[in-house]
C-alpha cells in the first residue's frame, strides 16, 4: 500500500513538473486548452509576403537539464508560396560575440535549417530592444515553401527563454536572447 502511494505521488509530481515546463513565451494567463494556445500564437503572412515570428507569439518549451533543447513553436498561415531568406533576430549586449554555444535549428514541416548565428547586421536602435541591448540579425539560410497552407514552425536554441523561467532568463538576458525569426520572400 505504501509503495502504491509513493508511485501515485511520483506520477502527480511528474505531471505537474511537465506542465510547468510547457509555459508560453507570451501567452496570456486567461487562455487554457490546446486550441486556445494554437489560436493565440497563429501567425499570418503579411501582404508583402514577409513572415514575422516574434517570440512573444510562440509557445515555448524549456529544458532545465539541457537548455540547448529549448524551443519556440508557432502556427503559421502561408498565403504565398516561394523561396524565403530566413533571419534570426537576437537582443545582445556584446555586438562582437553573440555567444550562441550551439547551432540553432529551424524546422518547418519536413524542412530543416541548422546554423550557428553570427552577426550579419547590427541594428543600434532596433524595435524591441532598449539600451544597453542591441539587435543582431543573423542569416540562417533559405527555405522553399511549396504551397499555401498552415504550417508548424519550431526554433530550437538555448537562447529561447520562456517568461516564466526566471533562472535561465537571468543568465541569458545578461548577454543574448532570441527576439524573432523572419522569413523574407526572394524576388526574381
Amino acid at each position: 500500500m505504501k509503495r502504491k502511494m509513493v508511485k501515485i505521488i511520483i506520477v502527480f509530481i511528474s505531471v505537474f513538473a511537465v506542465s510547468l515546463l510547457m509555459e508560453s513565451c507570451g501567452r496570456s494567463e486567461g487562455k487554457s486548452g490546446k486550441s486556445a494556445i494554437e489560436e493565440a500564437n497563429k501567425v499570418q503572412q503579411l501582404e508583402d509576403g514577409t513572415i514575422n515570428l516574434r517570440i512573444e507569439k510562440a509557445f515555448c518549451y524549456n529544458n532545465v537539464s539541457n537548455p540547448s533543447f529549448n524551443a519556440a513553436e508557432w502556427n503559421l498561415v502561408v498565403n504565398k508560396s516561394g523561396r524565403y531568406n530566413v533571419w534570426l533576430s537576437s537582443a545582445t549586449i556584446d555586438t562582437l560575440d553573440l555567444q550562441y554555444t550551439s547551432n540553432v535549428t529551424l524546422n518547418l514541416q519536413e524542412k530543416q535549417l541548422i546554423a550557428k548565428p553570427v552577426k550579419n547586421k547590427i541594428v543600434l536602435e532596433g524595435s524591441g530592444v532598449k539600451y544597453p541591448y542591441f539587435r543582431a540579425d543573423s542569416y540562417l539560410g533559405e527555405l522553399y515553401i511549396q504551397e499555401p497552407g498552415e504550417y508548424t514552425v519550431q526554433l530550437i536554441s538555448d537562447k529561447v527563454i520562456a517568461r516564466s523561467d526566471t533562472v535561465s532568463a537571468s543568465k541569458v538576458l545578461n548577454h543574448t536572447k532570441v527576439l524573432s525569426v523572419s522569413l523574407t520572400p526572394l524576388t526574381r
